[in-house]
Formats: structure tokens, C-alpha cells, sequence
């Protein structure tokens, strides 16, 4: 007997319309997350059980609910450190951020290497308070110099600019007006570099005649005579920290001659000068570790870099390890000692003793999980990172360096770090500049859009941004979330040697003789 089927279902119409098929709902999967410091490595709170698609912005506000006593919610940026792969290529990314969510950024990336399985350990950092906009236009193009400009440096409230031109004069800008300030002559050669110092009371000037130079910001009149003694032209200078000497800082200038000379400002003498070097000196730093008065930081042709005792010029180490010129050094200090006791709230001190209270607290800030770190630049296209002098959380390496930093094809143009020594960024002339770890010196990122020499970073005061310049004629404000342009300023018709950011106004100048300034 054959078997009889049951008749087939009859399809419910509804008006006219078939039923819609019953749709399927994809559990969202859960995943484990370890929430740690990124400073330390230690854990913020217990493993806690989450939802993969909680955004950015969730995992922020976990993050300050179980781990802050504060009332004000910290802005954190979070990333996953990639499994290290012995076979990845030089420059491949070594961390995963996360801007969107665990599921997308994390769970979906191509490496495929985690799994809802596994416990992930997020890195949380916090953010500065206060944000920085980004210069999306040109606000003015000022002109007044007939020679390229070689350098540029703002003052360290951000009122004022110092440009420094191969048509032997110093200029003065006004920051507030966008106009043009004092021509500051003196110099018989090309201006090499300003430098402010960090109570914006003096200007120094160095120049291919070999002079230093000390000027009345507020007059744009020189003070004295020049400061003779270099034989050959200066290639850099430097000023004595003010939480260190609030009342007179000392000032240091480098030379091709192969000296260093450290200037009084009161007597307008050489104190000492450290002759240590058998080739040019490119820089120096005054830093404000390893004593009383700090120490000088000296790199130069002739491989190495040296430490000093800045009290009386004692040498106190030679690093050794580069194998060709070193051109470019940078201190996870120098935002701080550049800019002494000025924050962002634009508080001003009302003496010096306050100037040298407020000063010390921001660099002692800087020191709290770290020691005074130092990395320096050679055209042998590579980097080192050193901390030469022991602090609380932090051992010192001495003479070894911590590590070395490799993957540029090219010269080292510059070094900078982060105002809060969180990150470093290389720039270098095979087009590119890189990331590394400031405490580290992992490889975080390598940052590529130029098609020219990259010769000069600079920061923004909040870390969140970095701005480039370049031989290829433009600027370019970096994202540091994607690792991508943020924005393009093209604008210069020719190369741009020098670039600096001051709270939302980025400035620039180069071989078109123009200075500009770009704002949001």
C-alpha cells in the first residue's frame, strides 16, 4: 500500500501578502575583559563579563565607574596589544585601538588572532582634560622675511613667535593680532635658532657668525653686546630649567666648533665650556635629572652622545652605541621645561618663587611612573632610547640603552615626545614618521601620506595630535586613533622647514619665505 503524504501547508496570505519568514536573532556574543593601566600593567578592576559590541564610549564609562574616586569622568583610550609574530614584517602594527567596539575593532580583525573565548586584556590610558581643535585653514600669511625661514619656536604662554631667516634677522610676531611684532638685527649670518626662555622674559638667537644673542621680547631691543667664543656657527641652544634656577637661568649653546659653552646672563660670560666632542656638537638639552642643576644632553658628529653635570661641566657618561652622526635628541621632559610654570588654564605666576613651585610640580607630574627618558636620532636611520639616571619607578640603564628603535629607510630628521611622555614620534627622510612607545619604545604606528623628506614635528598640547612638515610643501595634522591624515594643509609653495603648535594655532615657515598660521 503506498504511503500517502500529508498535503503541503498552505501558505498563510495576509491582504494579499505571503506571512514573512520568522527572522533569525544572532546572539551578540560575551566576551571576558581585563581592564589594566597602560602606565603600569596593573589591573583597574576584576575581569568583567561584556557584551562585544559595547561601544568605545561604554567601555569608557566602565572604566570610570570602577576605577576612579572622581566625580569628573577621565577620557581613556583603549588598545589591544597583536601576539608577537616572528615572521611579521618591519613596521607591521603591533597594537589594535579600539574606536568603535570589541566586536568590530578586536573580534573581526584580520589577524583573526582572538576569539570570544579568550580573556582580553584591554590597555586603558587616560586623556587629557582639556582638547585641543584641529587647525583646518590658513588664518594669515605673513611676510616680511626676504630668506627661507629656518626656524620658528612660539613663546611659552603662546602669545608671542620667534622666526629666525637666512636674511640674517630674528622677527617678532604677535599671536593675538596675527601681525608683526619687531625685527630683531644684530646677527651677521643666517639665524639658525630661537629659543625661548621658559618665562618668556628673554629671547636667545643663535647664528651662522658664531654669536649667541639675548633679546627684550617686549622691546625687540638686544641686550648688550653678543656672547662671543664659538668659533663656528651655533647649531643649537638651550636654557637652564626654571624649576631649577627661577631668577637667572644659565643658557647652553652648541657649535660646529665642537664645544658647548654655558652662558651667565647676568655677567654675559662663558662659565664653562664642555670640550669633550671631537666633532660638530648638533644639540643639546638641559635636562632637569642627575643633580642639583640638572644636566646637558650633547649629541654629535662624532657618534655619540654625552652626559654632563650641569653644575660645573663634569662628564658624567658617553653613549656609543650609534654608528654614524647623531642630528636629532628629545626628552619626555621638554614640553614641561619648555614651558615652565604656563599650563593650559593660562594661569601666570606672580613671582618667581611661585614660577619655581608651579614649574617643579609639572615635571615632578611627568617623573611619576618614569625616570627622565632620552632618545636620540642618527643617520645611520636608526634611534635610541636611554634613561640614564635611576627615579622611583624606574631602574636606569646607565650607559646601555633600553632599547633600540629601527624601521626608518632613511636619515633621523627630528625627534619629539608627547607633552606627557606618553608617546614619541621620528621623523625621518624617507617620507614617513613613526610612533613608538614613550616609556618603552615599542613600535606603535608608522604614519605615511608624504610624498617628500619629513623634516619637523610637533605635538599638540593635549597628545592627541601630531603635525608634520615637509619637503613635499604641505603640512599634515595626524589621527592618532586611525593612524591616517587627519587633515591635509597645503598651502606653502615650497619646502617647510619648521612647524610648532600652540594651543588650537599651528604655525609654519620655510623656503617661501612665508610664515603662516593655521587655525580651527
Amino acid at each position: 500500500m503506498a504511503t500517502l503524504l500529508p498535503p503541503p501547508k498552505r501558505i498563510k496570505v495576509y491582504h494579499g501578502v505571503p506571512e514573512p519568514e520568522p527572522q533569525q536573532v544572532q546572539a551578540t556574543p560575551h566576551i571576558v575583559v581585563q581592564f589594566v593601566s597602560e602606565e603600569d600593567g596593573r589591573a583597574l578592576a576584576p575581569a568583567v563579563n561584556l557584551p562585544a559590541n559595547v561601544s568605545r564610549e561604554g567601555l569608557e564609562a566602565l572604566v570610570n565607574k570602577l576605577s576612579t574616586q572622581d566625580e569628573e569622568p577621565v577620557p581613556f583610550s583603549f588598545h589591544v596589544a597583536l601576539p608577537e609574530d616572528k615572521n611579521a614584517l618591519p613596521g607591521a602594527p603591533t597594537r589594535i585601538v579600539i574606536s568603535k567596539s570589541l566586536e568590530t575593532d578586536v573580534l573581526n580583525h584580520p589577524s583573526g588572532d582572538f576569539t570570544p573565548e579568550d580573556v582580553l586584556v584591554v590597555y586603558c590610558s587616560p586623556q587629557s582634560v582639556f582638547r585641543v581643535r584641529p587647525a583646518t585653514r590658513c588664518s594669515s600669511t605673513l611676510s616680511g622675511h626676504t630668506s627661507p625661514i629656518l626656524c620658528a619656536s612660539f613663546s611659552p604662554t603662546g602669545n608671542l613667535l620667534a622666526t629666525g631667516s637666512g636674511d640674517t634677522n630674528a622677527r617678532l610676531w604677535d599671536l593675538n593680532t596675527e601681525t608683526p611684532s619687531h625685527v630683531l638685527t644684530g646677527h651677521k649670518g643666517w639665524v639658525l635658532c630661537v629659543e625661548w626662555e621658559a618665562m618668556e622674559r628673554l629671547l636667545a638667537t643663535g647664528g651662522h657668525d658664531g654669536h649667541v644673542r639675548l633679546w627684550d621680547p617686549k622691546t625687540g631691543k638686544p641686550i648688550g653686546d653678543a656672547l662671543k667664543g664659538h668659533s663656528k656657527w651655533i647649531t643649537s641652544l638651550s636654557w637652564e630649567p626654571i624649576h631649577i634656577n627661577p631668577n637667572s637661568p644659565r643658557l647652553a649653546s652648541s657649535s660646529k666648533d665642537g664645544t658647548v659653552r654655558v652662558w651667565s646672563t647676568l655677567t654675559r660670560r662663558t662659565e664653562y665650556t664642555l670640550g669633550g666632542h671631537s666633532a660638530s656638537v648638533n644639540v643639546v638639552k638641559w635636562g632637569g635629572a642627575g643633580g642639583a642643576k640638572g644636566v646637558l644632553y650633547t649629541a654629535s658628529s662624532d657618534r655619540t652622545v654625552r652626559i654632563w653635570d650641569a653644575e660645573q661641566g663634569r662628564p658624567l657618561h658617553t653613549l656609543k652605541d650609534h654608528a654614524h652622526w647623531v642630528t636629532t635628541l628629545a626628552l619626555n621632559t621638554d614640553f614641561v621645561l619648555r614651558t615652565g610654570p604656563f599650563d593650559h588654564t593660562g594661569k601666570k605666576p606672580t613671582s618667581n618663587e611661585e614660577a619655581q613651585k608651579l614649574a617643579q610640580a609639572r615635571y615632578d607630574a611627568i617623573l611619576n611612573s618614569t625616570s627622565e627618558i632620552l632618545i636620540s636620532g642618527s643617520d645611520d636611520h636608526t634611534l635610541f632610547m636611554w634613561a640614564p639616571f635611576p627615579s622611583k619607578g624606574n631602574a636606569g640603564s646607565g650607559t646601555k640603552p633600553v632599547c633600540r628603535l629601527t624601521g626608518h629607510q632613511r636619515q633621523i630628521s627630528h625627534v619629539a615626545f608627547s607633552p606627557d611622555g606618553r608617546w614619541a614620534a621620528s621623523a625621518a627622510w624617507d617620507n614617513s614618521v613613526r610612533l613608538w612607545d614613550g616609556r618603552t619604545g615599542k613600535f606603535v604606528a608608522t604614519l605615511r601620506g608624504h610624498v617628500g623628506a619629513v623634516y619637523r614635528l610637533a605635538w599638540s598640547a593635549d597628545g592627541r595630535m601630531l603635525i608634520s612638515a615637509s619637503k613635499d610643501s604641505t603640512l599634515k595634522i595626524w589621527d592618532l586613533k586611525t593612524y591616517k591624515i587627519k587633515i591635509d594643509l597645503p598651502g606653502h609653495t615650497d619646502e617647510v622647514y619648521c612647524v610648532d603648535f600652540v594651543a588650537d594655532k599651528v604655525v609654519s615657515g620655510g623656503r617661501d619665505r612665508t610664515v603662516k598660521i593655521w587655525k580651527n
